[in-house]
């Protein structure tokens, strides 16, 4: 007599296999992504940053591609005593830890002077605004001069002997001078206004205005 198989035990012997082959998926893929992340992240492997300073850009770039580094220029300077294309700051800084492929971003000497636009401080600003402003843009200030007009009033700038505009581009290199009211002139003066007068009219004179101008009568 032939015995029949017990589907209930067949079945739950699938879904135990099924369970278990999806655990064995869900480890395989923890495990894979734990470890591909280390290996794409190089994990516990540290790069010390060289320093740039002072290298041309080519030198700088072919130094950190020897470490497996990256650079990008971002920004330009001027100094006129370092030449020309050289590295005159680096960010991450020298020293500092990064992982293989890291960015190293620096800024590079400009060939020449970079020129700004001087702002719109000419008759229009204090002395005080004025030099801070033409200060934090980088230009050097000579003593200013004293001209007629209100007292610490920017009336004019001169730039090596000429005289600049609001607009004007500088380079930043070329000293400036500040043309500031002596105080001859007060905002605060006050000034009497009188209404004019007007002299009447002669009756003779309009009279013979009137027939000059008259036309002849046809």
């Amino acid at each position: 007599m032939k015995t029949k198989k017990n589907p209930g035990k067949r079945r739950g012997a699938y879904v135990w296999g099924n369970l278990l082959a999806m655990a064995v998926v869900v480890v395989l893929l923890a495990l894979g992504v734990k470890y591909g992340l280390d290996i794409y992240t190089h994990h516990g492997e540290a790069i010390v940053v060289p320093q740039l300073k002072g290298l041309s850009s080519a030198k700088a770039l072919s130094l950190l591609e020897e470490d497996g580094l990256m650079m990008e220029v971002t920004d330009s300077g001027y100094n006129k005593t370092l030449p020309p294309d050289c590295v005159l700051a680096q960010t991450p800084s020298y020293g500092m830890k990064v992982k293989r492929g890291h960015v190293v971003y620096v800024t590079v000497n400009s060939p020449m002077s970079p020129s700004f636009t001087i702002p719109d401080i000419i008759d229009n600003t204090s002395a005080r605004e004025a030099e801070a402003r033409l200060v934090a843009m980088g230009f050097r200030l000579l003593p200013s001069r004293k001209v007629p007009g209100e007292k610490d009033w920017v009336y004019g700038i001169l730039s090596r002997g000429r005289r600049v505009a609001n607009g004007d581009r500088v380079p930043i290199e070329y000293p400036l001078t500040l043309l500031v009211g002596n105080g001859s002139v007060s905002d605060t003066e006050d000034f009497e206004y009188v209404n004019p007068s007007y002299a009447e009219p002669d009756e003779a004179l309009v009279d013979e205005f009137e027939e000059v101008v008259e036309p002849p009568v046809e």
